[in-house]
């Protein structure tokens, strides 16, 4: 029974693997084809770790599985982002029936700042309410030394 549950989980994890491969090749853009790698690959390459841990039922071998995994879970995704990031800055085009495009308009491509309009947005408002609020207070308060 433990032969079959390994079997399985390693399965999974070599048909996650394959996935990112045919990912790969089925994408139509950069953006979109690092996406499916890091997501399929590192599923796959968890699974097949998870299944290398049962099988040989050692600890030492159990604890370097779970750091890989870990290490895996924490710096895949980063990766991908910043690969994805630059190359959005550098100027890799977006797959043409691509429906949004989050960061068109907020990137400076001659001083290289990426701004924020939400954050803007809340920071003029604060401003002006925290003026309003002073204003408010400055009216209110009775003036000194005018007599009625």
């Amino acid at each position: 029974m433990n032969e079959l549950a390994i079997m399985i989980i390693i399965s999974l994890g070599t048909l996650f693997i394959l996935l990112a491969a045919v990912g790969i090749l089925r994408m139509p853009d950069l953006f979109l084809r690092i996406s499916v790698t890091t997501k399929a690959a590192t599923l796959g390459v968890g699974l097949i770790l998870i299944g290398m841990t049962l099988y040989f039922s050692d600890v030492s071998i159990g604890t370097r599985a779970v750091a890989i995994i870990l290490f895996l879970l924490l710096t895949a995704p980063i990766g991908a982002h910043l690969i994805g990031r630059s190359s959005y800055f550098v100027g890799v085009p977006l797959w043409k029936k691509s429906l949004m495009d989050d960061l068109e308009g907020k990137y400076d491509r001659k001083s290289h700042e990426l701004r924020s309009e939400d954050l803007e947005e809340i920071f003029d408002n604060s401003l002006l309410k925290k003026e309003t609020t002073e204003n408010k207070s400055n009216d209110s308060k009775p003036t000194e030394g005018k007599e009625n």
